[in-house]
This record gives C-alpha cells, sequence and structure tokens, in this order.
C-alpha cells in the first residue's frame, strides 16, 4: 500500500555560498582560492594575457584555395546503378541522377557527380555526365556517347561520342 504511494516530495539543487549550513558553504564554497575564476564567470576561449601562444591563435584559418572543399558534395554513380535507372538511347542528365540520388534541394549546386565503371552497361545511352576513363570504354563499346569530358581529358586531342 504504501509503496504505491506517489512520490510528493522533491529534493531542491544544492545551492552554492549560502553559508556553512547548507553544506556547500563556506570559506571559497568549492571554487578554489582567488583569481578570476573564483570571482566570476570568464569565457571558454579566455587564455589569460597571451595573445600568440593561446589556443585559438593556433587554430588553422580557413584561407587560400580551395578552402571550401570539403562543403562540396561528390557522388559517385555506377554503371550497374545506371543500367537500371534508364531505358536505351536516353539521355543521362546531372539534375537526373541528382533526383534519383536524393539530394536535397540546398546541395544540388555544390554536387559534383561521376560515373564509375562498376558493373556493366547493356544499352546505348548519351551521357552529359563525367565519366572515368574505363567507364568511357564500356558506354563506348555499347554505342553509347559521351558529350562531357573529365577535366583531365581537356588537353587530349581525341573526341569521344
Amino acid at each position: 500500500m504504501l509503496n504505491s504511494l506517489k512520490k510528493i516530495t522533491h529534493k531542491s539543487k544544492k545551492r552554492i555560498g549560502r553559508g556553512y549550513g547548507s553544506k556547500k558553504g563556506g570559506h571559497t564554497s568549492t571554487r578554489g582560492s582567488k583569481g578570476a575564476k573564483a570571482r566570476y564567470k570568464i569565457k571558454l576561449t579566455y587564455d589569460g594575457t597571451k595573445i600568440k601562444k593561446g589556443w585559438i591563435k593556433r587554430m588553422p584559418l580557413l584561407k587560400g584555395k580551395g578552402k571550401n572543399t570539403s562543403l562540396r558534395v561528390k557522388l559517385a554513380v555506377d554503371l550497374n546503378q545506371i543500367e537500371k535507372w534508364y531505358k536505351a538511347n536516353d539521355i543521362v542528365k546531372r539534375e537526373d541522377l541528382l533526383q534519383k540520388l536524393n539530394v536535397r534541394k540546398s546541395d544540388i549546386k555544390k554536387a559534383k557527380v561521376k560515373v564509375l565503371s562498376r558493373g556493366e552497361i547493356t544499352k546505348p545511352l548519351t551521357f552529359n555526365v563525367p565519366c572515368t576513363k574505363n567507364a568511357t570504354d564500356k558506354i563506348l563499346a555499347q554505342g553509347g556517347k559521351i558529350t562531357i569530358k573529365l577535366k583531365t581529358d581537356i588537353g587530349s586531342d581525341k573526341i569521344k561520342g
């Protein structure tokens, strides 16, 4: 009977610095002795009077070429996925791939897509997306076309498709 009653009492948090009777009061009240931390709250980033050696100054700064590379979304699509998604003589576009990969609207502009050679392709398709060299060979073997080349192929005189 007594063990089924609801608990109606609530023990409050111990308050610091409210006299010796509170068991958390008296001299320094758990704050150590003297110094800024004993007197008031200071910032997490505060590092004394050191300017050059402070930890915040030693953090690497985001500057220079390609500083936002980690913010880009890089996606790889395999040939076996494209085989499932597209019919013969379809055009494989970047926008369609992003939609099929369920990329968020906020990431669409930042997303980079590349077709990898994993899997096989059995139908001719036209690609408006960068493809790896092995994927290009497989696509061309099936009678497909590639309109966009990888940046590594810019200097070559070969025109694919």
